[in-house]
């Protein structure tokens, strides 16, 4: 159940760390923008190893999933752009085989 609250709090903080490099380097915003982001980016690793997984590859690939619906809500939320129907088709079968790396049955 942790993981559920972990996942999309590392998400955030990925993708606003990620969006500060980008805003400084794409859009033309100030190089003090790479500090916050650098912060935000510490913390998403941080964040990353409370996920419950037995090991640390597992963790990151499900999180992916996550990661990809959190970045299409930044899309919508943040650039004001809607995510089309593809968008959301592609980012339900990730977030589908997050789930199953997450929660599948494993052997002893």
């Amino acid at each position: 159940m942790q993981t559920l609250i972990v996942y999309p709090a590392a998400a955030v903080a990925e993708i606003a760390g990620c969006f500060a490099f980008w805003a400084w380097l794409r859009l033309d915003k100030s190089p003090l923008w790479v500090l916050p982001g650098l912060a935000s980016l510490a913390l998403f690793a941080w964040l990353l190893t409370f996920a419950e997984a037995s090991m640390a590859g597992r963790a990151y690939a499900a999180y992916g999933g996550v990661y990809i619906v959190a970045s299409l809500v930044w899309l919508w939320a943040v650039e004001g752009a809607v995510p089309d129907r593809w968008d959301l088709v592609g980012a339900a079968a990730c977030l589908a085989g997050a789930g199953i790396i997450l929660f599948g049955p494993r052997g002893a």
